[in-house]
């Protein structure tokens, strides 16, 4: 029974470092696949408002002068840096640390994913889909608004919540196909 046990913890540690890898490659397909959707959005709006660059430009200096929320991942990073290290981030520390926190958030669910997988083979059905949903609904539509790390989501479009939707689709999808082939590696 304790070489069962044995067995069963590596498993799951084994299945926790393939979740985390897959969840770290899923962070950065996330980021390329949200630059592309973006592009295509802002083309296709421009082609239809026959938008110039100046337009663009006013765009761009409305974003800079702070009339956007910045992402909850900026302001996440910002409220431990300033609770934890009393420190405040500048500028160019937050071009940084809001994608370390994405990729945190992304590399622990990965993880959590991973020995969940060990632990009930069946969590892995819909090829990881299913996951991406659950991080969307319980980390960005729940957890964020309520920590008040963005506004509360009845503010945002519908056009927004199916970006994020889609954008964890895509996440928990590449989470699976890279958590797959680590863990076998792994044996």
């Amino acid at each position: 029974m304790n070489g069962d046990l044995r067995r069963e913890e590596g498993d799951v540690f084994k299945g926790l470092i393939a979740g985390a890898i897959g969840g770290l490659v899923a962070s950065w397909v996330m980021d390329r696949f949200q630059e592309v959707w973006i592009e295509i959005g802002q083309k296709m709006e421009s082609s239809e408002n026959g938008s110039s660059e100046q337009d663009k430009q006013n765009e761009e200096q409305e974003s800079q002068n702070g009339e956007e929320q910045e992402p909850a991942t900026v302001v996440t990073a910002e409220a431990i840096s300033e609770r934890v290290f009393n420190h405040e981030l500048t500028e160019r520390e937050k071009e940084y640390a809001g994608p370390a926190v994405h990729y945190a958030v992304g590399i622990s669910s990965g993880a959590v994913y991973g020995a969940a997988a060990e632990l009930v083979p069946q969590f892995t059905a819909g090829g990881g889909i299913p996951f991406g949903t659950a991080v969307w609904l319980f980390v960005d539509e729940m957890a964020v608004p309520a920590l008040g790390l963005s506004k509360p989501v009845v503010e945002y479009p519908p056009s927004t919540h199916l970006y994020a939707l889609v954008s964890h689709f895509v996440f928990g999808l590449t989470t699976e196909i890279v958590r797959r082939p680590v863990r076998r590696a792994l044996d």
